[in-house]
């Protein structure tokens, strides 16, 4: 779909005035450039003279919410790992009492070994959502670096529209 003017953008991202663009939004907004006659986009992303600064906002906020949830993740990892061992500390002050039946040592020490591999799990499961979540904080970094792009690339071909001699030095 090619959008011809700024009134079928602004519908298609379903608000009434550019000042309702929200962060949501302007990614889509950003997505459909593609779609947009050029003279169009370059027309809506002039509205914007702080869009350097949105994008900068987006890349600083997706990076405190990332923090965020590293050190939580984080916290919550060392409780994890806090518990296993525990556990498996009373499991040996248990296996290391005299009065045990072969039946009871073999329980204890299974026991022990399916807390080392609960635990290895458990880290396994951690890095897969770390791995999520750096491919998440990639895409969004990379969808505000395309902002970025989009916006200085449209300025200069703005810029080169006004003097063609200067398009044609480049």
């Amino acid at each position: 779909m090619g959008y011809r003017n700024e009134a079928e953008v602004m519908q298609a991202l379903g608000i009434e005035s550019w000042r309702h663009l929200s962060k949501d939004k302007m990614i889509r907004f950003a997505a459909m450039m593609p779609d947009m006659d050029t003279e169009v986009a370059l027309k809506i992303v002039e509205q914007f003279p702080v869009f350097k600064d949105f994008a900068m906002d987006t890349v600083n906020a997706m990076e405190k919410v990332h923090e965020a949830t590293l050190s939580a993740n984080k916290q919550s990892q060392e409780y994890v790992h806090q518990a296993f061992q525990d556990i498996r500390e009373i499991l040996k002050h248990e296996l290391n009492k005299g009065d045990l039946s072969w039946e009871e040592k073999k329980y204890l020490i299974e026991k022990i070994q399916e807390t080392g591999r609960l635990e290895f799990q458990k880290d396994s499961e951690n890095k897969q959502f770390l791995d999520g979540l750096l491919k998440k904080l990639v895409v969004g970094a990379g969808a505000a670096l395309a902002l970025g792009v989009v916006f200085v690339g449209g300025k200069i071909m703005a810029e080169s529209k006004d003097d063609p001699e200067d398009a044609l030095e480049t």
